[in-house]
């Protein structure tokens, strides 16, 4: 278990904890632990979200902004949000140097997001459904936000079905990925973090049968590593 998972009323503050100690070292901690592969991921999910010139955006759990700027590289019009300041402000860096056209940057809590009914085509969380404090509430917002014929796409951590790849992987995130954590960042607790919220994710295939319960139509899961990633999409 890591010091920075609680249950209840605390969870979004030790949540914020997490990402203030992991912000300097985020992206090269991915890289390094993905070998890379969270970019082709990402990648995946900006197409799967139908990204477009006219089209609006929001990255919801934005981070330090790879996603936001992969949407607004295909010509959508994004805003991020994040509630993290620490990772926002490397998303703010990141688009001061990249000029016009990048995406804009706000704080914002996922639970209530402050964005109109229905004003978004589409509506991306990267890295972030796992860590909200209220998963039904969030997936409500998200689903809120939406016109109707928009499209979520959801990029997380999942299970895989097949036992012994489940059971290596869940090896890997319990013994080798804390010490990028201790390495990197002081505390493996940062990242010991990945499989104590996983633990109690419903992953893919629970997000599926959530959406569909808000409405959702056209739901689809596209598993990647063999299950060890999914990008869960549907339709409003």
């Amino acid at each position: 278990m890591s010091k920075f998972y609680v249950e209840g009323g605390e969870r979004a503050g030790k949540v914020g904890d997490l990402f203030a100690a992991v912000a300097p070292r985020y992206d090269l901690v991915n890289d390094l632990q993905s070998l890379g592969l969270h970019r082709l991921w990402k990648r995946r999910l900006v197409a799967l979200s139908g990204a477009r010139p006219g089209l609006r955006a929001l990255d919801v759990c934005c981070g330090t902004g790879d996603v936001a700027f992969a949407l607004a590289r295909k010509g959508a019009q994004v805003t991020g949000l994040d509630f993290s300041e620490p990772m926002l402000a490397v998303a703010r860096r990141r688009a001061a140097a990249s000029g016009a056209g990048a995406p804009d940057f706000a704080v914002a809590d996922a639970l209530s997001l402050p964005v109109p009914d229905g004003s978004s085509d589409i509506v991306t969380v990267a890295y972030g459904l796992r860590n909200l404090a209220d998963l039904d509430r969030g997936l409500a917002e998200l689903a809120r936000v939406l016109k109707p014929g928009g499209t979520l796409a959801v990029l997380e951590f999942g299970w895989p079905d097949w036992a012994p790849w489940r059971w290596v992987y869940r090896l890997y995130l319990r013994r080798f990925v804390p010490a990028f954590g201790r390495l990197f960042c002081g505390d493996a607790d940062t990242h010991s973090y990945i499989l104590a919220s996983l633990d109690r994710y419903p992953a893919q295939r629970g997000v599926d049968q959530r959406l569909r319960a808000l409405g959702f139509r056209d739901t689809r899961i596209h598993n990647l590593l063999g299950g060890a990633m999914s990008i869960n999409v549907g339709t409003r």
